[in-house]
């Protein structure tokens, strides 16, 4: 069994993405999304992306912006991987020469070994718990159950994780990946670093 990796999404500082990277963090994510407690400006985005150490990639964090806007974001930001949250089609996602991964709202009926075909151009599929007329970001768990097994693509699991329930949700999915905003925060968009470490340790200890 491989170590799992970690994302922390939702940094909103320099100084929060170094610890956070110090800590273990494989990747971090920036929402861009304005309606979010942790957008950030693009200014800040440059900041925190050109002062990551290497091998911690970066991740923007989008919701039905347009073309236009996302285009503007990346040739600003040099983002390592789009992360689209909304009603993005597979062309609108595709287009942008960009490995990308695409959120699904998991509730029952949805079809994610359908969502897998449409999206085959993804690097991952990213599931979050579903709550009407909120994108993600909700600090709710949903049914694992619902997870199919054998999925064309790697799962990033995502959705209300934190370090009393990250072991537990590893062992029900065996995702690709774990993803953690609000789990590890002292409040939106201001991560505990101590929170951080914990659920990064144990995420791995599960996994070693």
């Amino acid at each position: 069994m491989s170590s799992m990796r970690i994302k922390i999404c939702g940094i909103t500082s320099v100084e929060q993405a170094l610890e956070v990277a110090k800590a273990g963090a494989d990747a971090i994510g920036l929402v861009f999304y304005k309606n979010s407690p942790r957008c950030v400006s693009v200014s800040v985005a440059q900041a925190i992306v050109d002062q990551l150490p290497p091998f911690v990639s970066s991740v923007g964090l989008f919701v039905n912006h347009t073309e236009e806007e996302v285009r503007e974001t990346i040739n600003q930001v040099p983002l390592d991987y789009l992360q689209f949250h909304g009603d993005e089609s597979p062309e609108f996602c595709a287009q942008f020469n960009h490995p990308f991964i695409k959120a699904i709202r998991v509730k029952e009926g949805v079809d994610l070994v359908q969502y897998a075909v449409n999206f085959s151009k993804a690097k991952a599929l990213l599931l979050d718990a579903y709550l009407d007329g909120v994108p993600g970001g909700t600090g709710k768990t949903f049914d694992w159950g619902l997870i199919p097994r054998g999925l064309s693509k790697p799962i990033i699991l995502s959705g209300g994780l934190n370090l009393d329930n990250v072991q537990q949700a590893i062992r029900a999915v065996n995702p690709w990946a774990v993803d953690v905003s609000s789990g590890v925060e002292h409040s939106p968009g201001i991560k505990d670093i101590h929170k951080c470490q914990a659920f990064i340790q144990g995420a791995r200890n599960e996994t070693l």
